[in-house]
């Protein structure tokens, strides 16, 4: 009998870091649709037709990653939920909808999400936990993505939803918290309830953080670095202000800290045997690996 490979284990026998690997998004919209998902979620689910294809356009007129949602373990909820989120640098907010149905979602005017500006939902205060489940996409993220679904909701009820695909299947149990845009790796169940602990109290469990959506990855592996060295847990404690290329596969990227304005000079390479990166990647891929250079205070040579 052959065993099934599994990209989550693996990644975690080979001690792969999971730093860096926070899908880039800024603009969201999750509509709930309980039921089985394939692994394109939106067009193999029991949306019409037709209302799929509608929401996979609205995303893209919009710049917006859409997702579907559900409550674990099969629990229900009145009417279609529908979150709108924008999780910029310095621009974060979550609204929300509830709706008759999936269909509804179009005839919202949501237009202002593509511009980072609201749409007239209900501005929700508490952060959403969102659990990647979907197993027809990758074997990996329903069977660690479940389980940690199950011990979020049983913590924080109805601010916890699974959720469709949302990248990093190698790094399964994945969370996202929305509207902070973070997303964390590597999470069983009790593990990822301490998480979200510290995450709601306004602490990132840095073994667990795999970055900021709305930074490119090259900022997102720059800021690990910095917060390592500086031993800075605060959600907000760093904030990217620059990028700049100095030479081949070599950038600067300056942040402010409580401590004032710090570079941090990082090198871009590849790992240099290629892998498998997902249970059903067609083919072997060598992914990207950062390396610090410098960290300057001040944001300057010295």
């Amino acid at each position: 009998m052959t065993t099934r490979f599994s990209c989550a284990a693996a990644a975690s026998a080979r001690g792969e870091p999971c730093y860096a690997t926070a899908s880039t998004v800024r603009r969201w919209l999750l509509i709930e649709q309980p039921g089985p998902w394939g692994a394109d979620a939106i067009r193999e689910s029991r949306l019409p037709s037709v209302a799929a294809e509608a929401l996979i356009d609205l995303g893209k007129r919009l710049s917006a990653r859409v997702l579907l949602i559900r409550r674990p373990a099969g629990r229900t909820s009145d009417g279609t939920h529908v979150y709108a989120a924008h999780t910029g640098v310095r621009s974060r907010w979550l609204q929300s909808f509830v709706v008759d149905a999936p269909q509804a979602v179009l005839d919202l005017d949501l237009e202002p999400l593509r511009r980072g500006q609201g749409v007239g939902g209900r501005p929700e205060d508490d952060a959403l936990l969102l659990v990647c489940t979907n197993g027809r996409h990758d074997p990996c993220c329903a069977e660690f993505g479940r389980p940690v679904a199950r011990a979020l909701a049983s913590a924080w009820g109805d601010l916890v939803w699974e959720v469709s695909h949302i990248g990093g299947d190698r790094f399964a149990g994945n969370v996202v918290t929305l509207p902070d845009g973070i997303y964390y790796g590597g999470l069983d169940a009790d593990r990822a309830v301490h998480v979200a602990q510290a995450h709601l109290a306004g602490h990132l469990e840095l073994d667990a953080y795999r970055g900021r959506s709305a930074h490119p990855f090259v900022v997102q592996a720059a800021e690990h670095f910095l917060r390592r060295d500086h031993g800075l847990t605060g959600l907000d404690a760093v904030r990217w202000t620059d990028r700049e290329a100095l030479a081949h596969d070599r950038w600067r990227i300056t942040f402010v800290t409580p401590a004032g304005m710090v570079a941090v000079d990082v090198q871009v390479g590849r790992d240099d045997e290629p892998r498998q990166l997902t249970c059903r990647a067609p083919q072997l891929a060598r992914p990207p690996r950062y390396e610090l250079l410098a960290l300057r205070p001040g944001g300057a040579d010295t």
